[in-house]
């Protein structure tokens, strides 16, 4: 799914080891979370705070993935409780927001994190069906949301 983009050039990096880092050195920085069992990583917040200055003027923006923004009216920013849960957590408020829904992968989950995972997808109507993988990422909306941050000066 990775697509080039004209001039841009990108570097990825881990939140979960990265220590302190210039951030002034990108022109642009991106940070995308996923929700694992309902929650964000902790190492999120912990590179947040640790970057909040850094990230108030940078050129930045946040997305989350999460299978809750599979349903319509929980894909933007002000509908999607994780998103929400982020920005009350956050000391960093960043202007540019993604809401994405991920994959159901089934297939590689252990025998209990498949019937948790069930049993969140029961209450929440979602697919109880471990024969098959699910994606509901939406990627034409991922690359719209990317090229609209690139293209924002």
């Amino acid at each position: 799914m990775l697509e080039e983009m004209p001039g841009c050039e990108v570097v990825m990096h881990d939140l979960h080891g990265l220590p302190m880092c210039n951030l002034s050195k990108f022109k642009k920085v991106l940070i995308g979370a996923s929700i694992r069992y309902g929650h964000f990583h902790p190492s999120l917040l912990s590179f947040i705070h640790a970057h909040h200055e850094q990230l108030e003027v940078a050129n930045a923006a946040f997305f989350c993935v999460n299978l809750t923004a599979r349903k319509p009216e929980k894909q933007t920013p002000q509908t999607n409780a994780y998103m929400k849960k982020f920005l009350h957590s956050s000391p960093w408020k960043p202007k540019n927001l993604g809401v994405f829904a991920g994959a159901l992968q089934y297939s590689k989950y252990n025998w209990w994190q498949t019937r948790i995972i069930q049993l969140i997808m029961k209450v929440t109507g979602g697919s109880t069906d471990t024969s098959r993988d699910i994606e509901f990422t939406d990627w034409d909306k991922v690359r719209v949301f990317v090229r609209d941050f690139w293209q924002k000066r």
